[in-house]
């Protein structure tokens, strides 16, 4: 049997978010082909360096291991956009500082992931929340980068949630910065694509090295 399991925050554990609705996990289940088993450890609010302790209860039997994390952690680094700076220079060095901590907990997590010996698939974080400033547009991007950059120097898979869940719509009522159902379809979708048919069923978010 093959078993796909999700890791990281809420973007895939999203089932208070979508009252009434199936959360990822139960849609990626209904995507999945019936020989293959979902298993959710992802946990609404955990940051990156979190991922380790999630791993520590992967089934025996894992095969698939798909990461959204990286939001919680840009959430964090909010009160850095108010602080005072005397310049520039200042302001970006600050978040040189930033960057250079997520990149190195960031590769460590891949690192982990990568010496369980399963598929690993990791996820950027989404950017079309609706009300989200431009300021936090352009912060968000950095951990994007970083997310990229690892990901391709590590050789796992790739989703880009920043083109599966580009509409209003795909956003929870609830809570904007959380997928709704139709927004936890597509996720579901995407992955499902991906892990089953390979990076030629989704070539505009999915990428195998």
């Amino acid at each position: 049997m093959t078993h796909v399991v999700l890791l990281g925050d809420s973007i895939f554990d999203n089932a208070m978010y979508v009252p009434g609705g199936p959360p990822v996990i139960e849609q990626l289940r209904s995507n999945l082909p019936d020989h293959w088993a979902a298993t959710l450890l992802a946990v609404d609010g955990h940051v990156t360096k979190d991922v380790h302790w999630q791993l520590d209860r992967l089934p025996s039997d894992a095969s698939h291991l798909v990461v959204s994390c990286g939001g919680n952690d840009a959430l964090q680094c909010l009160p850095v956009m108010t602080e005072r700076v005397a310049n520039v220079a200042q302001a970006l060095n600050r978040f040189a500082a930033i960057r250079a901590e997520f990149q190195s907990t960031y590769r460590e997590m891949l690192k982990a992931l990568i010496q369980t010996g399963h598929c690993v698939t990791v996820c950027t974080v989404y950017d079309c929340v609706p009300g989200l400033e431009a300021n936090e547009q352009s912060a968000l991007a950095m951990f994007n980068e970083i997310i990229l950059r690892e990901a391709i120097g590590a050789g796992v898979g790739l989703i880009d949630l920043r083109h599966v869940c580009s509409e209003a719509a795909d956003y929870s009522e609830i809570s904007p910065i959380e997928p709704s159902e139709q927004g936890g379809q597509k996720i579901a979708a995407t992955i499902s694509k991906l892990l089953v048919s390979g990076p030629s069923a989704t070539p505009s978010v999915g990428v195998y090295k």
